[in-house]
């Protein structure tokens, strides 16, 4: 069953910070930076000291990251 699970990984799920790193190609500060100016999904706290991202929102920003706000995600989920 877990092979299943890898396989189609849920867009319900959290990425942590180094996983959108990676499959966005942004810096560490220019992520940010993008979030500060509404350009990229802010990221949701999971606990104390643990923070992740939507990962059905970074896919969104994946579809047009040039010209993505975070306005897009409001019209996404209506």
């Amino acid at each position: 069953m877990k092979e299943f699970a890898m396989a189609f990984p849920s867009p319900n799920r959290f990425m942590r910070l180094k996983e959108v790193l990676d499959i966005t190609g942004l810096s560490r500060a220019t992520l940010y930076r993008k979030i500060q100016a509404g350009t990229f999904p802010h990221q949701h706290k999971l606990a104390e000291r643990c923070c992740g991202w939507k990962a059905h929102e970074v896919d969104i920003w994946l579809n047009n990251p040039v010209t993505f706000t975070v306005a897009d995600l409001d019209r996404q989920a209506a």
